[in-house]
Protein backbone atom coordinates (compact mmCIF):
# COMPACT_ATOMS: atom_id res chain seq x y z
CA UNK A 1 0.00 0.00 0.00
CA UNK A 2 2.92 1.90 0.71
CA UNK A 3 4.37 2.29 -2.85
CA UNK A 4 1.04 2.39 -4.19
CA UNK A 5 0.10 5.94 -2.98
CA UNK A 6 4.10 6.95 -3.08
CA UNK A 7 3.47 6.04 -6.68
CA UNK A 8 0.21 8.31 -6.75
CA UNK A 9 1.98 11.15 -5.89
CA UNK A 10 4.97 10.50 -7.86
CA UNK A 11 2.90 10.03 -11.39
CA UNK A 12 0.29 12.56 -10.32
CA UNK A 13 -0.99 14.63 -13.42
CA UNK A 14 0.81 17.40 -15.06
CA UNK A 15 -2.89 19.20 -14.83
CA UNK A 16 -2.20 22.61 -15.68
CA UNK A 17 -1.78 22.87 -12.09
CA UNK A 18 0.12 26.36 -12.50
CA UNK A 19 -1.52 28.88 -14.04
CA UNK A 20 -0.35 29.15 -17.58
CA UNK A 21 -0.70 32.70 -19.85
CA UNK A 22 2.07 31.56 -22.32
CA UNK A 23 1.35 29.28 -25.62
CA UNK A 24 4.62 27.34 -24.76
CA UNK A 25 4.05 25.05 -21.82
CA UNK A 26 6.55 22.74 -20.53
CA UNK A 27 4.92 19.89 -18.65
CA UNK A 28 7.06 17.14 -17.58
CA UNK A 29 4.46 13.74 -17.03
CA UNK A 30 1.53 15.15 -19.10
CA UNK A 31 0.90 11.61 -20.43
CA UNK A 32 2.09 9.56 -16.81
CA UNK A 33 0.14 6.41 -16.34
CA UNK A 34 -2.98 6.78 -13.09
CA UNK A 35 -5.36 4.79 -12.23
CA UNK A 36 -9.03 5.36 -13.11
CA UNK A 37 -11.10 6.90 -10.59
CA UNK A 38 -8.44 9.61 -9.25
CA UNK A 39 -9.50 13.59 -8.51
CA UNK A 40 -6.69 16.05 -7.91
CA UNK A 41 -7.09 19.64 -6.90
CA UNK A 42 -4.14 21.86 -6.92
CA UNK A 43 -3.36 25.78 -6.08
CA UNK A 44 -0.54 27.21 -7.71
CA UNK A 45 1.35 30.71 -7.22
CA UNK A 46 3.37 32.04 -10.64
CA UNK A 47 5.37 34.68 -10.43
CA UNK A 48 7.11 35.90 -14.09
CA UNK A 49 8.86 38.90 -15.48
CA UNK A 50 10.13 39.90 -19.04
CA UNK A 51 8.84 40.30 -22.29
CA UNK A 52 5.43 38.45 -21.55
CA UNK A 53 2.59 39.12 -24.28
CA UNK A 54 -0.27 37.48 -23.11
CA UNK A 55 -1.96 37.62 -26.41
CA UNK A 56 1.20 36.27 -28.61
CA UNK A 57 -0.20 37.95 -31.70
CA UNK A 58 0.09 41.71 -30.11
CA UNK A 59 2.92 43.49 -32.06
CA UNK A 60 4.61 45.50 -29.16
CA UNK A 61 7.84 45.95 -28.73
CA UNK A 62 10.30 46.42 -25.76
CA UNK A 63 7.79 45.55 -23.52
CA UNK A 64 9.11 44.80 -19.81
CA UNK A 65 6.20 42.84 -17.39
CA UNK A 66 6.19 41.26 -14.26
CA UNK A 67 2.90 38.86 -13.84
CA UNK A 68 1.93 37.28 -10.62
CA UNK A 69 -0.85 34.58 -11.36
CA UNK A 70 -2.98 32.44 -8.95
CA UNK A 71 -4.37 29.72 -10.20
CA UNK A 72 -7.02 26.41 -9.27
CA UNK A 73 -6.92 23.58 -11.23
CA UNK A 74 -8.92 19.99 -11.39
CA UNK A 75 -8.44 16.82 -13.09
CA UNK A 76 -9.88 13.74 -12.86
CA UNK A 77 -9.27 9.94 -14.83
CA UNK A 78 -11.62 7.64 -15.87
CA UNK A 79 -12.61 5.29 -18.78
CA UNK A 80 -13.28 5.87 -22.27
CA UNK A 81 -13.90 3.65 -25.16
CA UNK A 82 -11.34 1.27 -22.54
CA UNK A 83 -8.76 3.45 -23.03
CA UNK A 84 -7.44 5.67 -20.33
CA UNK A 85 -8.75 9.49 -20.51
CA UNK A 86 -8.34 12.44 -18.41
CA UNK A 87 -10.46 15.88 -18.28
CA UNK A 88 -8.21 18.88 -16.76
CA UNK A 89 -9.25 22.61 -15.96
CA UNK A 90 -8.06 25.59 -14.80
CA UNK A 91 -9.09 29.17 -13.66
CA UNK A 92 -6.21 32.01 -13.46
CA UNK A 93 -6.32 34.64 -11.50
CA UNK A 94 -3.12 37.80 -12.59
CA UNK A 95 -1.82 40.60 -11.52
CA UNK A 96 0.08 42.38 -14.29
CA UNK A 97 1.89 45.86 -14.60
CA UNK A 98 4.72 47.11 -16.84
CA UNK A 99 5.76 49.15 -19.64
CA UNK A 100 5.70 48.41 -23.43
CA UNK A 101 6.09 50.52 -27.13
CA UNK A 102 3.83 50.23 -29.79
CA UNK A 103 4.54 51.85 -33.26
CA UNK A 104 7.26 53.90 -31.07
CA UNK A 105 4.76 55.40 -28.52
CA UNK A 106 5.26 54.59 -24.84
CA UNK A 107 2.74 52.74 -23.04
CA UNK A 108 2.20 51.64 -19.31
CA UNK A 109 -0.20 50.16 -16.94
CA UNK A 110 -1.44 47.44 -14.77
CA UNK A 111 -4.42 44.72 -14.58
CA UNK A 112 -5.64 42.45 -12.10
CA UNK A 113 -8.35 40.07 -13.33
CA UNK A 114 -9.13 36.46 -14.65
CA UNK A 115 -7.01 34.98 -17.52
CA UNK A 116 -8.42 32.73 -20.26
CA UNK A 117 -9.32 29.72 -18.89
CA UNK A 118 -7.63 26.29 -20.44
CA UNK A 119 -9.34 22.98 -20.60
CA UNK A 120 -7.59 19.81 -21.63
CA UNK A 121 -8.90 16.48 -22.42
CA UNK A 122 -6.11 13.62 -22.91
CA UNK A 123 -6.69 9.80 -23.80
CA UNK A 124 -3.38 7.24 -23.62
CA UNK A 125 -3.94 5.39 -26.42
CA UNK A 126 -0.65 2.54 -26.12
CA UNK A 127 1.14 1.27 -22.99
CA UNK A 128 -1.51 2.87 -20.53
CA UNK A 129 -4.51 0.04 -19.68
CA UNK A 130 -7.37 1.46 -17.37
CA UNK A 131 -6.36 0.46 -13.89
CA UNK A 132 -8.18 -0.24 -10.56
CA UNK A 133 -6.34 1.58 -7.87
CA UNK A 134 -5.87 -2.17 -6.65
CA UNK A 135 -4.79 -3.09 -10.01
CA UNK A 136 -2.03 0.13 -9.97
CA UNK A 137 -0.20 -1.34 -7.33
CA UNK A 138 1.35 -3.67 -9.60
CA UNK A 139 1.68 -1.47 -13.19
CA UNK A 140 5.37 -1.04 -14.27
CA UNK A 141 5.00 1.75 -17.05
CA UNK A 142 7.12 1.56 -20.16
CA UNK A 143 6.14 2.86 -23.04
CA UNK A 144 3.00 5.05 -23.44
CA UNK A 145 1.56 6.86 -26.54
CA UNK A 146 -1.20 9.32 -26.08
CA UNK A 147 -3.20 12.38 -27.85
CA UNK A 148 -4.86 15.12 -25.87
CA UNK A 149 -6.94 18.91 -26.92
CA UNK A 150 -6.23 21.68 -25.16
CA UNK A 151 -9.11 24.94 -25.42
CA UNK A 152 -8.31 28.32 -24.52
CA UNK A 153 -11.62 30.04 -23.66
CA UNK A 154 -11.46 33.91 -23.95
CA UNK A 155 -12.70 34.71 -20.56
CA UNK A 156 -10.07 36.55 -19.45
CA UNK A 157 -10.22 40.09 -18.66
CA UNK A 158 -10.09 42.24 -21.92
CA UNK A 159 -10.42 46.14 -23.14
CA UNK A 160 -10.34 46.49 -26.79
CA UNK A 161 -9.28 50.02 -26.46
CA UNK A 162 -5.68 48.67 -24.55
CA UNK A 163 -2.57 47.21 -25.74
CA UNK A 164 -2.01 45.28 -22.94
CA UNK A 165 -4.86 42.47 -21.82
CA UNK A 166 -4.79 40.17 -19.11
CA UNK A 167 -7.34 37.80 -21.71
CA UNK A 168 -6.88 37.75 -25.60
CA UNK A 169 -10.18 37.57 -26.47
CA UNK A 170 -10.03 34.89 -28.79
CA UNK A 171 -10.53 31.09 -28.97
CA UNK A 172 -7.55 28.20 -29.07
CA UNK A 173 -7.12 24.82 -29.65
CA UNK A 174 -4.05 22.68 -29.88
CA UNK A 175 -4.18 19.01 -30.76
CA UNK A 176 -1.18 17.07 -29.43
CA UNK A 177 0.52 13.94 -29.31
CA UNK A 178 2.48 12.57 -26.56
CA UNK A 179 5.43 9.98 -26.01
CA UNK A 180 6.68 8.63 -23.28
CA UNK A 181 9.48 5.95 -22.15
CA UNK A 182 10.99 4.36 -19.48
CA UNK A 183 14.14 3.31 -18.54
CA UNK A 184 15.22 2.24 -15.36
CA UNK A 185 14.51 5.29 -12.83
CA UNK A 186 14.68 7.32 -16.05
CA UNK A 187 11.55 8.65 -18.25
CA UNK A 188 12.09 10.25 -21.33
CA UNK A 189 9.17 12.58 -23.06
CA UNK A 190 8.52 13.84 -26.69
CA UNK A 191 5.41 15.88 -27.08
CA UNK A 192 4.80 17.57 -30.30
CA UNK A 193 1.36 19.83 -30.66
CA UNK A 194 -0.11 22.62 -33.11
CA UNK A 195 -1.88 26.19 -31.99
CA UNK A 196 -4.60 27.27 -33.99
CA UNK A 197 -6.57 30.78 -33.23
CA UNK A 198 -10.08 32.28 -34.13
CA UNK A 199 -9.58 36.21 -34.86
CA UNK A 200 -10.11 38.77 -32.50
CA UNK A 201 -12.10 41.50 -33.84
CA UNK A 202 -11.74 43.78 -31.11
CA UNK A 203 -7.96 44.54 -31.19
CA UNK A 204 -8.04 48.25 -30.60
CA UNK A 205 -11.56 48.54 -30.85
CA UNK A 206 -11.89 48.59 -35.12
CA UNK A 207 -9.22 46.29 -36.22
CA UNK A 208 -9.20 42.04 -36.85
CA UNK A 209 -6.13 40.34 -35.23
CA UNK A 210 -5.55 37.10 -36.57
CA UNK A 211 -2.29 34.69 -36.29
CA UNK A 212 -1.30 31.82 -38.48
CA UNK A 213 -0.70 28.34 -36.47
CA UNK A 214 2.08 28.35 -33.95
CA UNK A 215 3.83 24.32 -33.84
CA UNK A 216 5.01 23.34 -30.77
CA UNK A 217 7.77 20.44 -29.41
CA UNK A 218 8.45 19.53 -25.54
CA UNK A 219 11.28 17.28 -24.49
CA UNK A 220 11.96 16.34 -20.74
CA UNK A 221 14.08 13.97 -19.06
CA UNK A 222 12.59 12.71 -15.61
CA UNK A 223 14.31 11.08 -12.91
CA UNK A 224 12.37 9.37 -9.69
CA UNK A 225 14.59 8.52 -6.57
CA UNK A 226 13.10 5.88 -4.54
CA UNK A 227 12.11 7.81 -1.76
CA UNK A 228 9.45 9.22 -4.76
CA UNK A 229 10.65 12.61 -4.98
CA UNK A 230 11.44 13.31 -8.98
CA UNK A 231 13.53 15.91 -10.86
CA UNK A 232 12.89 16.47 -14.55
CA UNK A 233 14.65 18.80 -16.98
CA UNK A 234 12.51 20.22 -19.33
CA UNK A 235 13.33 22.08 -22.91
CA UNK A 236 10.77 23.17 -25.55
CA UNK A 237 10.85 24.74 -29.29
CA UNK A 238 7.97 26.93 -30.94
CA UNK A 239 8.02 28.05 -34.19
CA UNK A 240 5.78 29.63 -36.73
CA UNK A 241 2.69 32.18 -35.09
CA UNK A 242 3.09 35.14 -37.72
CA UNK A 243 0.35 37.64 -36.79
CA UNK A 244 -1.59 40.13 -39.14
CA UNK A 245 -3.62 43.07 -38.38
CA UNK A 246 -6.34 43.72 -40.81
CA UNK A 247 -4.32 41.07 -43.62
CA UNK A 248 -1.15 43.37 -43.09
CA UNK A 249 1.51 41.04 -41.94
CA UNK A 250 3.81 41.97 -38.76
CA UNK A 251 6.77 40.19 -39.55
CA UNK A 252 6.64 38.36 -35.74
CA UNK A 253 7.15 35.06 -36.16
CA UNK A 254 7.95 32.71 -33.51
CA UNK A 255 11.59 31.00 -33.27
CA UNK A 256 11.41 30.41 -29.77
CA UNK A 257 13.31 28.00 -27.44
CA UNK A 258 13.08 27.42 -23.88
CA UNK A 259 14.61 25.64 -20.92
CA UNK A 260 13.26 24.74 -17.76
CA UNK A 261 13.40 22.21 -14.87
CA UNK A 262 11.12 20.60 -11.95
CA UNK A 263 11.19 19.47 -8.51
CA UNK A 264 8.53 16.96 -7.20
CA UNK A 265 8.22 16.18 -3.40
CA UNK A 266 5.17 13.86 -1.89
CA UNK A 267 4.40 14.86 1.56
CA UNK A 268 2.15 11.83 2.09
CA UNK A 269 -0.09 9.82 0.17
CA UNK A 270 -2.31 12.53 -0.70
CA UNK A 271 -0.23 15.72 -0.74
CA UNK A 272 2.63 16.82 -2.73
CA UNK A 273 4.53 19.89 -3.90
CA UNK A 274 6.16 21.09 -6.70
CA UNK A 275 8.18 23.73 -8.22
CA UNK A 276 9.20 25.05 -11.56
CA UNK A 277 11.51 27.39 -13.32
CA UNK A 278 11.74 27.72 -17.03
CA UNK A 279 13.69 30.79 -19.06
CA UNK A 280 14.13 31.72 -22.59
CA UNK A 281 17.12 30.86 -24.24
CA UNK A 282 16.61 32.24 -27.55
CA UNK A 283 14.19 34.40 -28.73
CA UNK A 284 12.34 36.18 -31.21
CA UNK A 285 8.92 37.22 -30.46
CA UNK A 286 7.87 37.47 -26.71
CA UNK A 287 7.99 34.32 -24.93
CA UNK A 288 11.88 36.33 -23.42
CA UNK A 289 10.83 36.29 -19.80
CA UNK A 290 11.80 33.90 -16.59
CA UNK A 291 8.76 32.36 -14.82
CA UNK A 292 8.83 30.98 -11.17
CA UNK A 293 6.17 28.48 -10.33
CA UNK A 294 5.04 26.61 -6.84
CA UNK A 295 2.50 24.29 -6.69
CA UNK A 296 0.55 22.10 -3.90
CA UNK A 297 -1.54 18.93 -5.02
CA UNK A 298 -4.41 17.06 -3.16
CA UNK A 299 -5.34 13.79 -4.69
CA UNK A 300 -8.15 11.43 -3.77
CA UNK A 301 -9.93 8.69 -5.33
Amino acid sequence: MKCFTRNIVVFSLAMFMYSRIFAQDLEARSYSVVPKGMHAAALSYTYSKGNIITDFASPIQDLDVSTSAINLGYVQTFALFNKLARIQVAMPYGFLSGTAKYHGVDTSGSRSGFLDAKVKFGMNLIGSPVLSPKEFRLFQEHTVLGVSLVLSAPIGQYYPAKLINLGTNRWGFKPEIGFSHRGGRLFYEFYTGVWFFTANNEFLQKSTLDQQPLFTLQAHVDYVFKSAVWVALNFGIARGGESSINDVLQDDEQRNWRLGGTFSMPINKHQSLKALINTGVTTRAGQNYTALTLVYQYIWF
